[in-house]
Protein backbone atom coordinates (compact mmCIF):
# COMPACT_ATOMS: atom_id res chain seq x y z
CA UNK A 1 0.00 0.00 0.00
CA UNK A 2 1.23 3.70 -1.16
CA UNK A 3 1.83 5.97 1.27
CA UNK A 4 0.93 9.57 0.11
CA UNK A 5 3.14 12.63 -0.67
CA UNK A 6 1.49 15.02 1.95
CA UNK A 7 -0.09 12.86 5.22
CA UNK A 8 -2.34 14.46 7.09
CA UNK A 9 -3.27 16.72 3.80
CA UNK A 10 -7.23 17.65 2.83
CA UNK A 11 -7.09 15.03 -0.27
CA UNK A 12 -6.17 12.04 1.88
CA UNK A 13 -9.47 11.23 1.90
CA UNK A 14 -9.23 9.17 -1.50
CA UNK A 15 -7.16 6.37 0.61
CA UNK A 16 -9.35 3.71 1.42
CA UNK A 17 -8.80 4.44 4.69
CA UNK A 18 -10.09 7.46 4.73
CA UNK A 19 -12.89 6.08 2.74
CA UNK A 20 -13.63 2.93 5.25
CA UNK A 21 -13.66 6.12 7.80
CA UNK A 22 -16.30 7.90 6.80
CA UNK A 23 -18.80 4.69 6.66
CA UNK A 24 -17.61 3.59 9.88
CA UNK A 25 -18.10 7.13 11.54
CA UNK A 26 -21.75 7.02 10.33
CA UNK A 27 -22.48 3.56 11.72
CA UNK A 28 -20.78 4.63 14.87
CA UNK A 29 -23.09 7.67 14.85
CA UNK A 30 -26.00 4.65 14.51
CA UNK A 31 -24.84 2.58 17.23
CA UNK A 32 -23.51 4.87 19.77
CA UNK A 33 -20.62 7.07 20.65
CA UNK A 34 -18.95 4.65 22.83
CA UNK A 35 -17.97 2.32 19.71
CA UNK A 36 -14.77 4.38 19.09
CA UNK A 37 -12.75 5.00 22.31
CA UNK A 38 -8.95 5.75 21.40
CA UNK A 39 -6.86 6.37 24.17
CA UNK A 40 -4.70 8.95 25.02
CA UNK A 41 -2.12 10.51 22.15
CA UNK A 42 -3.83 8.00 19.55
CA UNK A 43 -2.44 4.75 21.73
CA UNK A 44 -5.45 2.30 20.89
CA UNK A 45 -7.59 1.07 23.51
CA UNK A 46 -10.81 -0.71 23.89
CA UNK A 47 -11.89 0.18 27.21
CA UNK A 48 -13.09 3.30 28.84
CA UNK A 49 -9.68 5.14 30.61
CA UNK A 50 -9.75 8.14 33.47
CA UNK A 51 -8.73 10.95 31.91
CA UNK A 52 -8.21 14.54 34.13
CA UNK A 53 -10.51 15.88 31.86
CA UNK A 54 -13.84 12.93 32.95
CA UNK A 55 -16.57 13.37 35.81
CA UNK A 56 -14.01 11.88 38.34
CA UNK A 57 -14.29 12.07 42.20
CA UNK A 58 -11.29 13.52 44.17
CA UNK A 59 -10.07 10.13 45.21
CA UNK A 60 -9.89 9.29 41.33
CA UNK A 61 -8.04 12.45 40.55
CA UNK A 62 -5.47 12.04 43.13
CA UNK A 63 -5.49 7.97 41.83
CA UNK A 64 -5.07 9.30 38.31
CA UNK A 65 -2.01 11.89 38.98
CA UNK A 66 -0.05 9.84 41.41
CA UNK A 67 -0.11 7.17 38.86
CA UNK A 68 1.10 9.85 36.47
CA UNK A 69 3.79 10.85 38.18
CA UNK A 70 5.29 7.52 39.21
CA UNK A 71 5.10 6.74 35.43
CA UNK A 72 8.05 8.74 34.52
CA UNK A 73 9.46 8.93 37.68
CA UNK A 74 13.69 9.16 37.84
CA UNK A 75 15.22 5.77 37.04
CA UNK A 76 18.52 5.19 38.72
CA UNK A 77 20.91 3.45 36.77
CA UNK A 78 24.26 1.72 37.82
CA UNK A 79 27.73 2.14 35.88
CA UNK A 80 30.01 -0.38 35.52
CA UNK A 81 33.41 -0.92 33.37
CA UNK A 82 33.47 -4.52 32.65
CA UNK A 83 36.35 -4.67 30.58
CA UNK A 84 39.23 -3.33 28.56
CA UNK A 85 40.99 -4.52 25.60
CA UNK A 86 43.88 -2.81 23.36
CA UNK A 87 42.99 -2.02 20.09
CA UNK A 88 45.38 -1.50 17.02
CA UNK A 89 44.19 0.47 13.42
CA UNK A 90 46.55 1.44 11.14
CA UNK A 91 48.61 4.13 12.75
CA UNK A 92 46.20 4.21 16.13
CA UNK A 93 46.37 2.45 18.88
CA UNK A 94 44.34 3.26 21.77
CA UNK A 95 41.89 1.02 25.29
CA UNK A 96 38.54 0.35 24.48
CA UNK A 97 36.36 0.45 27.54
CA UNK A 98 33.29 -2.03 27.92
CA UNK A 99 30.60 -0.25 29.87
CA UNK A 100 27.40 -1.85 31.33
CA UNK A 101 24.77 0.18 32.05
CA UNK A 102 21.82 -0.87 34.61
CA UNK A 103 18.65 -0.24 36.49
CA UNK A 104 19.12 -0.66 40.20
CA UNK A 105 15.81 -1.03 42.38
CA UNK A 106 14.73 -4.08 40.56
CA UNK A 107 16.16 -6.78 38.09
CA UNK A 108 16.76 -5.14 34.60
CA UNK A 109 16.48 -7.54 31.80
CA UNK A 110 17.83 -4.74 29.22
CA UNK A 111 21.07 -3.58 30.65
CA UNK A 112 22.92 -1.73 28.10
CA UNK A 113 26.72 -2.89 27.31
CA UNK A 114 28.38 -0.43 25.10
CA UNK A 115 32.12 0.71 24.17
CA UNK A 116 33.86 3.84 24.26
CA UNK A 117 37.65 4.84 24.03
CA UNK A 118 39.51 7.43 25.66
CA UNK A 119 39.14 10.02 23.58
CA UNK A 120 35.34 9.61 23.87
CA UNK A 121 35.65 10.32 27.67
CA UNK A 122 38.04 13.00 27.18
CA UNK A 123 35.30 15.09 24.47
CA UNK A 124 32.30 14.66 26.80
CA UNK A 125 34.59 16.23 29.77
CA UNK A 126 35.87 19.18 27.48
CA UNK A 127 31.60 19.65 26.25
CA UNK A 128 30.16 19.66 29.72
CA UNK A 129 33.02 22.21 30.86
CA UNK A 130 31.64 24.12 28.53
CA UNK A 131 28.09 24.56 30.49
CA UNK A 132 28.45 22.75 33.89
CA UNK A 133 32.10 23.99 34.78
CA UNK A 134 30.61 24.73 38.74
CA UNK A 135 28.52 21.73 38.93
CA UNK A 136 31.25 19.24 37.82
CA UNK A 137 34.72 20.97 39.31
CA UNK A 138 34.51 18.06 41.88
CA UNK A 139 34.52 15.71 39.71
CA UNK A 140 38.16 14.37 38.46
CA UNK A 141 38.77 13.15 35.30
CA UNK A 142 41.46 10.42 34.29
CA UNK A 143 44.48 12.53 32.91
CA UNK A 144 45.72 11.16 29.84
CA UNK A 145 49.97 9.88 30.35
CA UNK A 146 52.79 10.31 27.84
CA UNK A 147 53.87 7.02 28.73
CA UNK A 148 52.16 3.42 30.07
CA UNK A 149 49.12 4.20 29.11
CA UNK A 150 48.68 0.86 27.80
CA UNK A 151 50.21 -1.36 31.16
CA UNK A 152 47.36 -3.24 32.92
CA UNK A 153 47.94 -1.51 35.62
CA UNK A 154 46.85 1.83 33.82
CA UNK A 155 43.99 0.18 32.05
CA UNK A 156 42.50 -1.40 35.65
CA UNK A 157 43.14 2.21 37.18
CA UNK A 158 41.59 3.58 34.26
CA UNK A 159 38.86 1.03 34.47
CA UNK A 160 37.81 1.98 38.49
CA UNK A 161 38.39 6.14 37.89
CA UNK A 162 35.58 5.57 34.81
CA UNK A 163 33.42 3.94 36.77
CA UNK A 164 33.49 6.65 39.30
CA UNK A 165 33.46 9.46 36.80
CA UNK A 166 30.12 8.74 35.13
CA UNK A 167 28.89 7.58 38.69
CA UNK A 168 29.38 11.32 39.69
CA UNK A 169 28.01 12.98 36.46
CA UNK A 170 24.83 10.77 36.74
CA UNK A 171 24.36 12.17 40.59
CA UNK A 172 24.28 15.50 39.55
CA UNK A 173 20.43 16.23 37.85
CA UNK A 174 21.24 18.65 35.63
CA UNK A 175 24.48 16.78 33.65
CA UNK A 176 22.43 13.80 33.37
CA UNK A 177 19.56 15.23 32.07
CA UNK A 178 22.69 17.01 29.25
CA UNK A 179 22.39 16.61 25.56
CA UNK A 180 25.99 16.06 26.33
CA UNK A 181 25.57 12.94 28.64
CA UNK A 182 22.88 11.28 26.82
CA UNK A 183 24.38 11.74 23.66
CA UNK A 184 27.90 10.55 24.76
CA UNK A 185 25.68 6.78 26.22
CA UNK A 186 24.09 6.99 23.02
CA UNK A 187 24.84 8.71 20.34
CA UNK A 188 27.03 6.36 18.46
CA UNK A 189 25.12 3.52 18.33
CA UNK A 190 21.72 5.78 17.13
CA UNK A 191 23.82 7.16 14.54
CA UNK A 192 24.65 3.29 13.21
CA UNK A 193 21.34 2.37 13.41
CA UNK A 194 19.73 5.31 11.16
CA UNK A 195 22.94 4.55 9.17
CA UNK A 196 21.52 1.29 8.17
CA UNK A 197 18.02 2.21 7.94
CA UNK A 198 19.31 4.86 5.21
CA UNK A 199 20.75 2.24 3.73
CA UNK A 200 17.92 -0.41 3.91
CA UNK A 201 19.62 -2.56 6.05
CA UNK A 202 16.20 -2.93 8.42
CA UNK A 203 17.58 -5.55 9.91
CA UNK A 204 20.50 -4.25 11.16
CA UNK A 205 19.33 -1.28 12.54
CA UNK A 206 16.82 -3.14 14.41
CA UNK A 207 19.49 -5.09 15.82
CA UNK A 208 21.02 -1.65 16.99
CA UNK A 209 17.40 -0.32 18.23
CA UNK A 210 16.73 -2.83 20.24
CA UNK A 211 20.18 -2.72 22.19
CA UNK A 212 19.96 1.23 22.67
CA UNK A 213 16.59 2.29 23.02
CA UNK A 214 16.07 1.10 26.18
CA UNK A 215 19.11 2.67 27.64
CA UNK A 216 17.72 5.77 25.83
CA UNK A 217 14.53 5.49 27.82
CA UNK A 218 15.82 5.07 30.84
CA UNK A 219 18.06 7.94 30.29
CA UNK A 220 15.04 10.37 29.13
CA UNK A 221 12.36 9.66 31.83
CA UNK A 222 12.35 13.14 32.47
CA UNK A 223 11.84 14.25 28.58
CA UNK A 224 9.70 11.16 26.89
CA UNK A 225 9.09 12.68 23.74
CA UNK A 226 13.12 12.18 23.11
CA UNK A 227 12.92 8.56 22.05
CA UNK A 228 10.62 9.39 19.53
CA UNK A 229 12.23 9.77 16.52
CA UNK A 230 14.32 5.88 17.31
CA UNK A 231 10.76 4.52 17.95
CA UNK A 232 9.89 5.74 14.91
CA UNK A 233 12.92 4.38 12.96
CA UNK A 234 11.79 0.89 14.59
CA UNK A 235 8.25 1.37 12.72
CA UNK A 236 9.81 1.95 9.31
CA UNK A 237 11.79 -0.94 9.82
CA UNK A 238 9.33 -3.67 10.56
CA UNK A 239 6.81 -2.42 8.11
CA UNK A 240 9.09 -2.19 5.44
CA UNK A 241 10.32 -5.74 6.78
CA UNK A 242 6.16 -6.42 6.20
CA UNK A 243 5.84 -7.11 10.19
CA UNK A 244 2.97 -4.65 10.59
CA UNK A 245 2.03 -6.06 13.98
CA UNK A 246 6.06 -5.00 15.24
CA UNK A 247 5.79 -1.57 13.50
CA UNK A 248 2.37 -1.16 15.21
CA UNK A 249 3.66 -1.63 18.83
CA UNK A 250 6.42 0.32 18.34
CA UNK A 251 3.95 3.13 16.80
CA UNK A 252 2.24 2.61 20.11
CA UNK A 253 4.89 3.49 22.09
CA UNK A 254 5.83 6.58 19.98
CA UNK A 255 2.31 7.99 20.28
CA UNK A 256 2.27 7.63 24.27
CA UNK A 257 5.32 9.92 24.45
CA UNK A 258 3.38 12.79 22.37
CA UNK A 259 0.68 12.89 25.00
CA UNK A 260 -0.30 16.31 24.99
CA UNK A 261 1.91 17.10 22.09
CA UNK A 262 0.17 17.50 18.78
CA UNK A 263 2.41 20.15 17.06
CA UNK A 264 5.55 18.34 17.27
CA UNK A 265 6.91 17.46 13.69
CA UNK A 266 6.41 13.67 14.41
CA UNK A 267 2.91 13.61 14.84
CA UNK A 268 1.18 14.03 11.68
CA UNK A 269 3.43 11.60 10.23
CA UNK A 270 3.27 9.58 13.14
CA UNK A 271 -0.88 9.12 12.98
CA UNK A 272 -0.60 8.79 9.12
CA UNK A 273 1.52 5.57 9.19
CA UNK A 274 -0.55 4.08 12.27
CA UNK A 275 -3.72 4.83 10.28
CA UNK A 276 -2.36 2.76 7.71
CA UNK A 277 -1.12 0.04 10.09
CA UNK A 278 -4.55 -0.35 11.46
CA UNK A 279 -6.17 -0.78 8.79
CA UNK A 280 -4.05 -3.28 7.40
CA UNK A 281 -4.08 -4.96 10.68
CA UNK A 282 -7.91 -4.55 10.99
CA UNK A 283 -7.74 -2.95 14.27
CA UNK A 284 -9.90 0.73 15.18
CA UNK A 285 -8.34 3.10 12.72
CA UNK A 286 -10.80 5.78 12.69
CA UNK A 287 -9.75 7.13 15.65
CA UNK A 288 -6.60 7.82 14.40
CA UNK A 289 -7.40 9.18 10.81
CA UNK A 290 -9.86 11.46 13.23
CA UNK A 291 -7.00 12.91 14.85
CA UNK A 292 -5.36 13.60 12.09
CA UNK A 293 -7.97 15.72 10.50
CA UNK A 294 -8.50 17.56 13.90
CA UNK A 295 -4.43 17.81 13.32
CA UNK A 296 -4.74 18.91 10.38
CA UNK A 297 -7.28 21.74 10.70
CA UNK A 298 -5.39 23.17 14.16
CA UNK A 299 -2.26 23.55 11.45
CA UNK A 300 -2.87 23.35 8.20
CA UNK A 301 0.07 21.67 6.08
CA UNK A 302 0.77 22.24 2.38
CA UNK A 303 3.47 19.88 2.30
CA UNK A 304 4.28 17.53 4.87
CA UNK A 305 6.93 14.28 5.22
CA UNK A 306 6.17 10.92 5.74
CA UNK A 307 7.40 8.85 8.49
CA UNK A 308 10.12 7.43 6.79
CA UNK A 309 10.90 10.74 5.11
CA UNK A 310 11.45 12.33 8.80
CA UNK A 311 13.48 9.70 10.17
CA UNK A 312 16.03 9.57 7.40
CA UNK A 313 16.82 12.93 7.90
CA UNK A 314 18.05 11.92 11.53
CA UNK A 315 21.68 11.49 13.57
CA UNK A 316 23.20 12.58 9.94
CA UNK A 317 26.34 13.78 12.12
Amino acid sequence: MASPEHPGSPGWTGHPVAQCAARTKQEASATGPDLLNPGPAGHLDTTSSLSPNSNMTTRELQEYWRNEKCHWKHVKLLFEIASARIEERQASKFVMYQIVVIQTGSFDSNKAILERRYSDFERLQKNLLKIFREEIEDVTFPKKHLMGNFTEEMICERKLAFKEYLSLLYAIRCVRRSREFIDFLTRPELREAFGCLRAGQYTNALDILVRVVPLQEKLTSHCPVMVVPALCAMLVCHRDLERPLEAFAAGERALQRLQARESHRYYAPLLDAMARLAYTLGKDFVSLQEKLEERQLLKPTTQGLTLKELTVREYLY
